[in-house]
């Protein structure tokens, strides 16, 4: 373990968090292939903690958001709390934490630094997330989700990207090129609980962009946001 936490300990600078449990800040930065090389740790992965990170995480953003748009419909609101948590945030949020530096992979997955990175950079800022929930308790819990991802929302608010991508992709293409957007389904990896979909987004033959999502919807919307900043449509 000791080798574990001191590969993992410098986050606590990082984010200004010190735990009582080190136990649990391990497991949050423990990826599952690195316990298929060191089994004999008897060390957990993280995935229990990022399901509940991930409730954590859609509590304090919808409360944030209820109580500062106290004006605006339910559609709206889901829609800035989409554009907030998406996986692209948590991954860049985790970034600017310096969580790569941090990570405990298997030598594979260390050497990956592509898309399949950018998965395990936002699961884990949610595992992270539900280990401080559960060391520190909801409020410090708060101040970590609002000093890394709630004071994104004034951009997102003026630059409108809490519109719905995929709506928005299809006026502005039948407007400039009078085709309706396609939707294909480039990759598909991970086991049924943790499944990640790369989709491609095509204006007739030609594919525009490609976005990658928990869901084939996050993923579409994904390529749609990628699509819309490629053509100069935002």
């Amino acid at each position: 373990m000791s080798q574990e936490l001191d590969k993992v300990i410098g986050i606590e600078k990082n984010i200004n968090i010190t735990f009582k449990n080190k136990d649990l800040l391990v497991e949050a930065f423990t990826h599952r292939s690195y316990l298929n090389e060191n089994q004999s740790l008897g060390l957990n992965h993280n995935e229990r903690l990022e399901f509940l990170g991930d409730a954590v995480l859609e509590l304090i953003t919808t409360r944030f958001l209820f109580d500062k748009y106290p004006d605006e419909a339910e559609g709206k609101l889901t829609a800035f709390r989409a554009a907030l948590v998406n996986s692209q945030t948590l991954a860049d949020a985790s970034s600017l934490m310096g969580v790569n530096e941090h990570l405990l992979l298997s030598k594979g997955e260390a050497k990956d630094t592509g898309k399949a990175r950018q998965y395990i950079l936002a699961n884990t800022y949610e595992a992270l997330l539900g280990a401080i929930y559960l060391d520190q308790g909801y409020d410090v819990a708060q101040k970590f989700v609002a000093s890394t991802i709630l004071h994104l929302i004034d951009e997102i608010e003026k630059k409108k990207l809490w519109r719905d991508s995929k709506s928005l992709v299809q006026e502005m293409s039948q407007e400039h090129l009078s085709l309706t957007p396609m939707y294909k389904v480039l990759k598909e990896t991970g086991p049924d609980h943790d499944k990640k979909f790369t989709i491609g987004i095509f204006f007739g033959e030609k594919m525009s962009a490609s976005g990658d999502g928990k869901s084939k919807q996050e993923a579409e919307q994904a390529a749609a946001r990628a699509a819309l900043e490629k053509e100069g449509w935002i």
